[in-house]
């Protein structure tokens, strides 16, 4: 397994690189003048006076070229220096810190829900195909798959929140606070889950180990779980990376909604504020944080199926 790993592990500096490039650019290529966007934040002006303006661009290493400005920007990420934050005047490695913490509890919160649901509705879906069963839980991932976050959310809030009244609608901190927001950044992953582990099992089913199994009258739970359920697992488990990133990516419109204070909800707030450097250390650490879940994801596939471990080694 060594060697297909390494493999994985040779691009993540180009990879990192490009990531970079793409987070520092990005926000500049908005428009619009970041400077007086600073000025603004912090006095409220709508025409602060240009000679301030100037004195603050010299401060914040924005009057000179671009490529030396991301060159700088580079190396001091590269020292873990992730600057200061133009609005709020503290780290943005404290911002994060803290951010991450709080999007890393939700995110992991909604992949075990998306697990723990999707994963044996799929393979019990399999059991019968076509079945009463399997037709309900298809129409349930179906609706999963279709409805975005930002449709799910509101309607969960309307419903639990204001109509019955049994959970908050916004804030952080409390447990109850995690139900509604995990709930709605789980459905989308066990449902693609559901749907994936559901067409694995019925393709491991019928393949003659599994067959053999049945003749030498093991019980059939034991042949659904041990012989199909794990070979099925591996479409689910080299495509987490992917959920990941998604969630990541969900928590954006989660977080603002419910009002948590996570990356997606600080990422936003840095945007309209444009507050680059922690819109550019966002993005980087997210990046980062996305890759590194896929090549986890692709280790742990070759240790559930040997076979493609088999391949890998012969390439």
């Amino acid at each position: 397994m060594l060697g297909p790993l390494l493999r994985r592990l040779l691009p993540l500096p180009l990879i990192l690189l490009a990531a970079s490039v793409v987070a520092f650019a990005l926000p500049r290529l908005v428009g619009g003048d970041v400077t007086r966007a600073v000025l603004r934040a912090r006095v409220a002006a709508d025409a602060p006076d240009p000679a301030v303006a100037a004195r603050v661009a010299a401060e914040l290493g924005l009057d000179g070229p671009v490529v030396g400005q991301y060159l700088r920007w580079l190396g001091a990420v590269l020292r873990g220096d992730l600057g200061i934050g133009y609005v709020a005047r503290t780290p943005v490695a404290d911002q994060l810190g803290s951010a991450l913490g709080v999007s890393g509890l939700l995110t992991g919160a909604a992949l075990v829900l998306a697990a723990v649901l999707g994963v044996p509705a799929g393979v019990f879906a399999a059991r019968r195909p076509g079945g009463p069963l399997d037709r309900a839980l298809s129409a349930a991932g179906i609706a999963g798959i279709a409805v975005p976050e930002f449709v799910l959310a509101p309607w969960l809030v309307l419903v639990f929140a204001v109509g019955a009244g049994m959970l908050p609608a916004i804030g952080w901190g409390a447990p109850e606070h995690l139900v509604l927001p995990v709930l709605t950044l789980a459905a989308y992953p066990a449902a693609l889950a559901a749907q994936l582990v559901r067409a694995e099992t019925i393709d491991v089913l019928g393949r003659d180990h599994v067959r053999l199994a049945r003749a030498k009258g093991l019980p059939e739970r034991r042949v659904l779980w041990r012989h199909a359920a794990r070979l099925a697992l591996t479409s689910v488990t080299s495509l987490s990376g992917m959920f990941v990133a998604g969630l990541l990516g969900g928590a954006v419109v989660v977080e603002t909604v419910f009002g948590i204070p996570g990356v997606g909800r600080l990422l936003l707030d840095a945007v309209l504020a444009r507050d680059l450097p922690v819109v550019q250390a966002g993005t980087l650490v997210l990046v980062a944080v996305a890759v590194v879940a896929g090549m986890v994801a692709e280790v742990a596939q070759l240790a559930l199926d040997p076979v493609a471990h088999d391949r890998e080694a012969d390439r």
